[in-house]
């Protein structure tokens, strides 16, 4: 972003430039950027100054920021990677996150905007065109990017300054205050101009979009236990012994997709900590069969009564090359229901991409859902 001579204040510190209007400008080579790369280097690119970094993050010290207006330049080649940047950063385990995939140029998965709860981003749970939009990007050519956030929402303008070509009508956390931050993975990247601005609740093009109410027959809600290892489960066909374990459940209420972002309550850990339970528990009139569709991410093992009655993979890649995992109800399970209470444990795993879960019922009759 080019800036006026005549309206700069004169006043530089830390290699950080306030200009008149508010904006922030922060050079790349201030000691302000705490940068954390496989590479990076400080060199002149197509005539500006720019950060080189390939592979990493660079963080913005002492910066605070919850709303207003981020600006910078970037450029990268045709290659596969994910860059971008994260705001409202509380953590390295928590923030929000745009970033763009060039090696998806002109794809509706050409960008993506990723919420990242306990160290789970989870773009397999948020995809479609409220996350991203088809873009086809001029490669090894610097080009700006604007990012305006508003309150729950915010809007991503990509050279065309005059009109923004995504509206991001949910934005998944909570709004509050954090750091920002610039990020790489795999493609090689130049980032160069950044500049913000603090503005409480700024002005959107896009009017706000009412959300699609919950579907009547999905699950509202599950009871979520504490995060164990996957490989606990490994030939365990009865969870008897199980289930009288001390744990503490937690209750987490979906989201208008019907979807529950398990990361959102659990501390993920690889192969450690990356199986959760979330339980549900029916009431029936009689004893039956009652279809239950399915979504989960990555790996689901579901247990009614204690008995295993199903397994599935719906991870990255497991069906063929150009499936991508994400959620969606793409599983039935027969519940065999006994008369009176039912507990059904659906034991979630993640790899990465995102963890969750959601489910439907075919019908309400003759079942009623204990909360």
């Amino acid at each position: 972003m080019q800036i006026r001579k005549t309206s700069l204040f004169v006043f530089c510190l830390l290699g950080v430039i306030f200009p008149l209007t508010g904006q922030i400008s922060v050079p790349f080579d201030s000691i302000k950027w705490d940068i954390r790369s496989q590479k990076h280097e400080f060199k002149e690119y197509k005539g500006q100054p720019a950060l080189f970094m390939h592979g990493g993050i660079a963080i913005l010290r002492d910066s605070k920021f919850k709303d207003g207006i981020i600006e910078w330049d970037m450029a990268f080649p045709e290659q596969r990677g994910f860059t971008g940047i994260r705001f409202r950063m509380q953590d390295l385990r928590n923030f929000e996150e745009f970033y763009f995939r060039p090696h998806q140029s002109g794809n509706p998965d050409a960008n993506q905007y990723c919420p990242v709860f306990n160290g789970v981003s989870s773009w397999q749970l948020y995809h479609g065109e409220e996350y991203g939009v088809p873009y086809e990007y001029n490669f090894n050519k610097w080009f700006h990017v604007k990012l305006v956030v508003s309150g729950s929402r915010a809007e991503l303008y990509v050279d065309n300054m005059r009109t923004p070509i995504l509206h991001i009508p949910f934005l998944k956390h909570d709004p509050q205050e954090g750091q920002l931050m610039v990020s790489g993975a795999r493609v090689p990247v130049y980032f160069a101009n950044f500049s913000y601005q603090a503005v409480d609740m700024p002005k959107l093009v896009n009017a706000p979009v009412e959300e699609q109410p919950l579907d009547p027959l999905a699950i509202d809600r599950w009871y979520v236990s504490e995060p164990f290892a996957e490989s606990d489960l490994k030939d365990v066909y009865h969870i008897k012994n199980l289930a009288k374990q001390n744990w503490t459940w937690k209750e987490l209420p979906v989201e208008n997709s019907g979807t529950a972002n398990l990361a959102s309550i659990s501390n993920f850990a690889a192969n450690e900590r990356n199986t959760v339970f979330a339980k549900l528990v029916l009431n029936s009139s009689t004893e039956q069969i009652k279809a239950l569709q399915l979504g989960f991410s990555d790996r689901a093992k579901v247990y009614c009564n204690g008995q295993a009655i199903f397994s599935g993979n719906d991870s990255y890649a497991t069906r063929d090359y150009r499936y991508l995992g994400t959620i969606g109800f793409f599983d039935t399970v027969y519940l065999p229901l006994k008369k009176g209470r039912n507990e059904i444990w659906v034991a979630v795993s993640e790899t990465f991409g995102g963890w969750g879960i959601r489910g439907k019922l075919e019908n309400l009759e003759g079942i009623r859902i204990i909360k």
